[in-house]
C-alpha cells in the first residue's frame, strides 16, 4: 500500500499557518494532509501527541518543518509510517554543530524510507555534517537547495514536487 496521507507538524517557532501553502500543495498533488500542533521545547514532551495522530501507519507519512520533521524521526521506529518526511531537519543549533551525533543517532532505527530536504545554507544543518549523518538511515534521500536557509518557501513547489516522486517512488 503506498502513502495516501501526509501528517505534517510545524517548527518550533512555527504554527499552522505556516504550513497551510504545504497542506494546499499536497492536496493538489493528490494526498489528504493534516497538520497537527505540537507543544513547544522538549522534543520527546511532543511524541505522543504525534503519535496519537498516526491512526493508519501503513498509508500514512509523517514528517514536518524542522521540530515537526524531527518529532516524526523520533516516533517512526515505534509508529512505523510508510514513510517520513523532513523539511529543514534541525541537525544542530547555530553554533553548536556538535549535537548533530546525538541528534541523529535514533535515525538508524527507523525502517521506513526518509526524505530529507534541506537548504544548503541553514544554520541548524550544515551541510557538511548533514552528508554524514544522511548515510545512518537506512532507506534516506537527501535534496539541498542551493541558497536557501531554514526555509524552502522560495522553492516550495519543487520541494513538494520532490515529496510527491519520492512518496510514490518509495512506499
Amino acid at each position: 500500500m503506498s502513502a495516501t496521507r501526509i501528517i505534517l507538524a510545524p517548527g518550533a517557532s512555527g504554527s499552522l499557518d505556516g504550513l497551510r501553502r504545504h497542506e494546499a500543495g499536497l492536496r493538489q498533488r493528490g494526498y489528504d494532509v493534516s497538520l497537527i500542533e505540537l507543544p513547544r521545547g522538549n522534543a520527546e514532551r511532543a511524541m505522543p501527541i504525534y503519535r496519537a495522530a498516526v491512526d493508519d501507519p501503513a498509508a500514512t507519512a509523517i514528517g514536518g518543518q524542522s521540530f515537526g520533521g524531527r518529532v516524526a524521526t523520533l516516533v517512526a521506529p515505534e509508529v512505523k509510517p510508510a514513510a517520513v518526511v523532513c523539511l529543514s531537519y534541525p541537525l544542530h543549533a547555530p553554533g553548536r554543530q556538535d549535537a548533530w551525533d546525538e541528534r541523529t543517532e535514533h535515525w538508524a532505527a527507523i525502517d521506513c524510507p526518509v526524505l530529507l530536504l534541506s537548504g544548503e545554507s541553514d544554520p541548524f544543518a550544515r551541510l557538511g555534517l548533514l552528508r554524514r549523518a544522511a548515510p545512518r538511515l537506512r532507506h534516506g534521500r537527501l535534496v539541498t537547495y542551493p541558497g536557501l536557509g531554514h526555509s524552502l518557501l522560495r522553492v516550495l513547489d519543487r520541494a513538494l514536487d520532490e515529496v510527491a516522486a519520492f512518496l510514490a517512488a518509495e512506499t
